[in-house]
Formats: structure tokens, C-alpha cells, sequence
């Protein structure tokens, strides 16, 4: 799956609709990685807020996760479209002869279907609409991730993590995602995982709600650990709910001993920083900060 210099990587959408003057940006990023970036064949159409119809993004997705010149797949961007083209997705090929996937946001729906249905490691990291704001720490865990380097992500310690040493394999994404597949052939399974959540952009009740059903489906019960990333731009009502998107997750956890660590790295934040789900990781929540070894 590690990349090589020379490599094509291919440029998809699988939701909304790209942005041309970002989409050059990110071709001239890839290509300092002295990659080839290839522009999915309906990359450029539109269907209202989407990239092309249903049936368009199904055959982009399917053409770069078949296409064997194609080395890794990666979505320009998130927004919503994803979960309506999953079940259209043939991974004969891509199970044979497997392929980074790149992406966070809508994109979790994604990295859940291929979970559900394989054990192939997917990225849950920035995307080319992004690329500009990125830090460089993101970007440069992005390039490690995909030509197949050590790294470490590291943050500082927070007064409201619980800590504790885990290893194990991670998985999740956008709470938001993650509450739409639940009950579906689709759904996340957390059992002795390491669980990652981020969300943008949500009232603090539908973040209770979404914790609550993490909850009583068993999800929060027997995980290793569990990652908070940015929970970011949180809305509340005129009749404030009480409590903030940390202390929903508190509550909702209150009742298990595994290590949990907030303001991780990762999600709708500049410092989008890429995290390997689906494949063993050392996480090490602890009095300096946190830090996980890929």
C-alpha cells in the first residue's frame, strides 16, 4: 500500500463539489511529494451541491479503487454525499489489491464501509480543499502515512484526560457519521478498539444524543481508549443546555476506566493531523501530553 515516488494518486469526490483554484493548489502539493495526481473522470461535474449525480461519484470511486496504475485514492473534500453511493462499491479488486483512502468528514462513512466489509487500513487525514490552511505538521503526517513512515503524533496535556498506555487499532471518524450508519450493515464496531470522534458545526444536544447512542448500543462500553478530537464551532440554544461538548463526553464515559485524551489533533482543525485507522498503534496518554506512534 506505501507509496513510491512517481506513483498516481487519484483525486475523487464522493460528496460535494470541488473547488477549482484549491483543487490546483493541492496538485502542486502532491507533486512536490513528486507524486501524479489524476483527476477522477467527473472530478469537475456538478449536481447541485454535489460532485456529479449518484452514479457519477459511484463510478469514480469504483474506477480508482480498480484502476491498478492508481495507487492511492484521495477525497477532495467532505460536505455530504458519501453514505447515498456506498452501497453501488465492488471492493473485489481493492480487497486483492489494496490502496490508501484518504479523507475525514463525510468521508468516515467511507472508511466505515471499507472496515465493515475488509481489514484494509484506511487515512483519516486532511484533504486537497483543505490544503491550504493546513499546518505543516498535517500535511507532513499525511506524506509519512502514505509512503509508509514512523511517526508520532503529539499534543499537550490536558487537565481532563484520563491516563493511561493502550495499544490497539483505531477506528471512527465524524460522530455525526458515525450516528448515521448506526444500525446499518455499516456500522462501527468498537469492540477492544480504540475510538476516535470529532464533530463541526453541531448543537451541544445533538452531541448528547449522538454520546447517548454510542452509549446504550454498546459502543462506549469495551473500548481501549477513546480520542476527542476538535469539537469545533458547537452551537447551543437559547435556553442553554448545561454542559459543553468536553463534559457531554465526560458524562456519557463516566462509568469506564479506559485512558481518554481531548483536543487531539485530528478533525475539522488546520492541524488536521493523519491518524491510521484499522491498523495497531501505541497511544500513551500521560502527565506530558499524548502521543501516538504509527
Amino acid at each position: 500500500m506505501n507509496l513510491e515516488k512517481g506513483n498516481k494518486i487519484a483525486i475523487i469526490s464522493t460528496a460535494r463539489k470541488v473547488s477549482l483554484e484549491e483543487l490546483e493548489y493541492a496538485k502542486t502539493v502532491l507533486e512536490s511529494w513528486e507524486l501524479k495526481p489524476i483527476e477522477a473522470p467527473n472530478l469537475r461535474a456538478e449536481y447541485h451541491q454535489f460532485c456529479g449525480t449518484d452514479k457519477q461519484r459511484t463510478q469514480d470511486l469504483q474506477w480508482a479503487l480498480d484502476d491498478e496504475e492508481i495507487k492511492a485514492i484521495i477525497c477532495f473534500r467532505g460536505g455530504y454525499g458519501t453514505v447515498r453511493i456506498l452501497d453501488n462499491i465492488n471492493l473485489e479488486n481493492f480487497t486483492k489489491k489494496p490502496k490508501w483512502i484518504v479523507g475525514y468528514s463525510d468521508v468516515t462513512a467511507l472508511h466505515n464501509f471499507i472496515n465493515a466489509k475488509t481489514q484494509t487500513p484506511t487515512l483519516h487525514a486532511t484533504m486537497p480543499v483543505n490544503f491550504k490552511e493546513n499546518t505543516k505538521e498535517a500535511l507532513s503526517s499525511l506524506k509519512n502515512a502514505l509512503f509508509g513512515k514512523p511517526y508520532q503524533i503529539k499534543t499537550t496535556y490536558h487537565s481532563k484526560n484520563k491516563l493511561g498506555t493502550v495499544k490497539g487499532k483505531i477506528v471512527g471518524g465524524n460522530l455525526s457519521m458515525l450516528y448515521s450508519l448506526s444500525g446499518t450493515k455499516f456500522d462501527i464496531d468498537t469492540n477492544g478498539k480504540i475510538l476516535f470522534i470529532e464533530d463541526l458545526d453541531e448543537y451541544l444536544y445533538h452531541i448528547d444524543r449522538m454520546m447517548w447512542n454510542l452509549k446504550l448500543s454498546g459502543k462506549l462500553e469495551n473500548l481501549k481508549a477513546l480520542i476527542v478530537g476538535g469539537m469545533t464551532s458547537m452551537h447551543d440554544n437559547t435556553i442553554p443546555f448545561g454542559k459543553n461538548a468536553l463534559e457531554i463526553i465526560l458524562e456519557a464515559t463516566k462509568d469506564y476506566n479506559y485512558p481518554i485524551c481531548f483536543d487531539f489533533p485530528a478533525g475539522h482543525l488546520d492541524d488536521n493531523q493523519a491518524l491510521i485507522l484499522n491498523r495497531e498503534c501505541k497511544l500513551v496518554i500521560g502527565k506530558e501530553g499524548t502521543t501516538i506512534n504509527f
